[in-house]
Order: structure tokens, then C-alpha cells, then sequence
């Protein structure tokens, strides 16, 4: 396949700002696309505003802000931005209709040497390439949020997507300063999400029960084992924990989780009663502008200061 230069992001929302911000921090030009103008619009802005808080944090050097923005171009019009592309990230609304359009569309615009990725975060490869003639250089590279924050980017293979399509995008996603996980088979949910449902799941469960209110679930993930996360994984901590002791607990706790195939009841009411988070201002929490502010904060200021820990980690070696 061709060297990667020049990439295209399709959708400039809330992921899409952020996955073109870390592909020109890397040194790509990149083209920037979306079909409302609005968005489109707000996207340098935001941008900047990272790259400032970047600055500020020390994360990067203040003289690299404009190069950076210089190379990344808005376009309004979907095949400029695509039609030199050497690979293009989908990041538009989680509908599977939409991608499904998309993708045919970008598999007509597209250079064939171009590989094609989604930021889906649940979708198969298979359902959203489906109308798609070249469904072999289709594949998922799921960002997390805030992209430029999260290092992790699972690479998904789609059944008939190239070996070299994936070790490509595993190499191209490595050199810009991500940490890529291979996903080998195109399930729903991938690795993350179906780890992240699984746990809300329960979370969700336990508020049902009444065994604990939701401060306190949190509280557990928080102050415990959620702070070992960084640095020991879950099957990490298995093995340290000693597989034996591991399966007794197994035997004796399986049986008591919650293993529901529907959705919980308490979570249906919430979301048909209008309280679905920030947006409404009630969810599991009561949440004003102050607070939420509060919340993205922390968690930003988190991600940051792991970040400039990871930066300097790397030059010390």
C-alpha cells in the first residue's frame, strides 16, 4: 500500500475535531469535513482551545499551536475533502443508516489505495460497509474521548478486510502517538465498549437493587479498583491475584451478578421520563452547569497530567 500523507475526517463533531487535531499534531495535512457549516465552523476554535490547554499543561510547546492548525483545512465539500485522501476516518452520528450511505459514497469519491475507517464505537464493520463495493480496505479505528486525551484507538478488523489494510492502520496509529489494541474478530461493542456495558451493567443493577445509591457504586470505582486500572489490567490483576483464588470467587459469585439480555428497567423509566444526564440536568445524578463543569475538569486535568507523565516517561528511556 501507498505511504500514508494525507488524511481526510469526515464529521467535525465531538470526536472528529479531536481525531484531526491528533493527526496534525503528528505532521499529516489533514481535510476536514462536514455537512453542517456550523460545526464545521467551531471546529478550528475548539481545536485551538485544546491545543492551548495542551500548551498550558505542558504537554506541548507553545511555537507548535500554528503549524498545527495550518495544516489542518475545512472543506464543505465532501469529495474535495476525500479525493486525495490516502485514509479517511468516518466520525459522523452513530446511525447505522448514515454510515452505511457514507461508506458507499466514500468507496466511489476515494482513491482505491485509500483505506477506509469508522470511529464507530458499537457497529459492526460488516453491517456499516455493507453497501460498499471494496469492503476489503474497510475497517474500524474506534477513538475514544476526548481523542486527544485517550491514548487507546482499537483497530477492528471486518471479515474481509486485508491483512495489510490492518497492519497499516496499527502502524499509522502508532505513529501518531496512539496506543493501538487489535481486534481480531468484528463483534458488537469490540473490546472497550463490551467491557464498559458489562460493567454499567451492574453498576445499573446494584442502584436497582438498592444494595448501594449511585455515589457509592462510583465511590467503589473511583477510590478503588478503577485507580490500579492505569497500570494493572484486569487480567493482569487475575494473575496477580493467583487464578485459583480467581476461580473459587467465580464459582461462588457468578451465580448472583446480574446476566439480564434487556435493558434494566430503572435505566428505561429514566431516559421515557426525559432524565438522560447533563442534557436534562438529572440522569443517576443531579447535575447544573457548575458541577458538570466540575466533573469534565477533573476528569480532563486527569488525562493531562497522565499524558505529560507518559511524554517524560518516554524521554528518560
Amino acid at each position: 500500500m501507498r505511504p500514508i500523507r494525507r488524511v481526510a475526517v469526515v464529521g467535525a463533531g465531538m470526536m472528529g475535531h479531536g481525531i484531526a487535531q491528533v493527526f496534525a499534531q503528528a505532521g499529516f495535512e489533514v481535510a476536514l469535513f462536514d455537512s453542517e457549516q456550523k460545526v464545521l465552523l467551531s471546529a478550528l476554535p475548539r481545536i485551538k482551545n485544546s491545543l492551548d490547554v495542551l500548551t498550558k499543561n505542558g504537554v506541548i510547546r507553545k511555537k507548535e499551536v500554528k503549524p498545527v492548525l495550518s495544516r489542518i483545512s475545512l472543506s464543505e465539500s465532501l469529495n474535495e475533502a476525500v479525493k486525495d485522501a490516502d485514509f479517511v476516518v468516518e466520525a459522523i452520528i452513530e446511525d447505522l443508516a448514515r454510515k452505511q450511505e457514507l461508506f458507499e459514497i466514500l468507496d466511489s469519491l476515494c482513491p482505491p489505495t485509500a483505506i477506509l475507517a469508522s470511529n464507530t464505537s458499537a457497529i459492526t464493520i460488516k453491517d456499516l460497509s455493507a453497501k460498499a463495493a471494496h469492503k476489503e480496505r474497510i475497517l474500524g479505528t474506534h477513538f475514544w474521548n476526548p481523542p486527544q486525551l485517550v491514548p487507546l484507538v482499537e483497530v477492528i478488523r471486518g471479515d474481509p478486510t486485508l491483512p495489510e489494510v490492518m497492519e497499516t492502520t496499527v502502524r499509522l496509529m502508532k505513529r501518531i502517538g496512539k496506543e493501538p489494541a487489535r481486534v481480531n474478530q468484528d463483534v458488537p461493542g469490540f473490546v472497550g465498549n463490551r467491557l464498559q456495558h458489562a460493567l454499567w451493567r451492574e453498576a445499573i443493577s446494584i442502584v436497582e437493587h438498592g444494595i448501594a445509591e449511585s455515589e457509592d457504586v462510583d465511590r467503589v470505582v473511583k477510590m478503588g479498583f478503577g485507580l490500579r486500572l492505569p497500570t494493572v489490567g484486569p487480567l493482569e490483576t487475575a494473575d496477580l491475584a493467583g487464578l485459583d483464588l480467581v476461580l473459587s470467587i467465580h464459582d461462588y459469585l457468578f451465580p448472583f451478578l446480574d446476566s439480564s439480555k434487556k435493558e434494566s428497567p430503572v435505566l428505561r423509566s429514566r431516559v421515557q421520563e426525559g432524565r438522560i444526564g447533563p442534557k436534562t440536568g438529572e440522569g443517576f445524578y443531579r447535575w447544573t452547569k457548575p458541577n458538570l463543569k466540575k466533573v469534565m475538569q477533573q476528569r480532563d486535568e486527569f488525562l493531562l497530567s497522565w499524558l505529560k507523565q507518559r511524554k517524560n516517561s518516554k524521554k528518560r528511556r
